[in-house]
């Protein structure tokens, strides 16, 4: 993840636990106003069961992961904010089947790969999004799953008022063009209020 002008992403979501601004703990009204980008039809699409095992690419503060590890056998989160990885080890600290990461996925020397991958509003931050999409399938196992939601927005910022923070807009032909080249089929694609829902399966 880079970002050529305005603070990166780590720097960014650093900021957003010092500020207490945590999706985790939001009020319903929020959660649901999230939810417009990754909701029930996001976590069906995963095809989840207790023999899968998951990784959630940019797990946050664990808004995502208290859903879907209740569902599966394992589930491994990385993000590259130490606070962000911090305040999702209190806030999953109960769930047994969770370990965590902090570090960028980009270049993290993963050992095991995994039934199912997915990733919510991340793809935005990655401007090498080719090189993404590879490691991704070479990450999944046979018939593995890649679940994606992208933001329908295409602004190169993120406008937070006192600080700006450079993304790469993901369209969702190139997203899809991009994993056919990585050997990934597109399965299905679902669109909702904010964003593309995106199943690749692993050939």
């Amino acid at each position: 993840m880079t970002a050529k002008d305005g603070i990166d992403a780590k720097t960014h979501y650093d900021l957003l636990v010092d500020e207490n601004n945590d999706s985790f703990r939001d009020p319903p009204v929020l959660q649901k106003y999230m939810e417009s980008w990754d909701g029930q039809v996001f976590l069906d699409l995963m095809e989840l069961d207790q023999s899968k095992t998951v990784l959630e690419i940019g797990v946050g503060t664990g808004r995502l992961a208290i859903k879907t590890a209740g569902h599966c056998r394992c589930l491994t989160g990385i993000d590259i904010s130490r606070k962000t990885i911090e305040r999702a080890e209190e806030n999953l600290n109960h769930c047994q089947n969770i370990s965590l990461i902090c570090g960028d996925f980009m270049d993290y020397p993963f050992t095991e790969t995994f039934d199912v991958i997915y990733s919510s509003l991340t793809m935005m931050h990655f401007e090498d999004k080719k090189t993404m999409i590879a490691k991704v399938a070479s990450l999944l196992n046979s018939n593995g799953l890649f679940c994606l939601s992208i933001d329908k927005s295409q602004s190169e910022w993120i406008d937070m008022g006192n600080r700006k923070i450079r993304i790469y807009p993901d369209t969702l032909e190139r997203t899809i063009m991009l994993a056919k080249q990585a050997g990934l089929k597109e399965k299905k694609t679902v669109e909702v209020e904010n964003a593309y829902l995106i199943v690749f399966m692993k050939r």
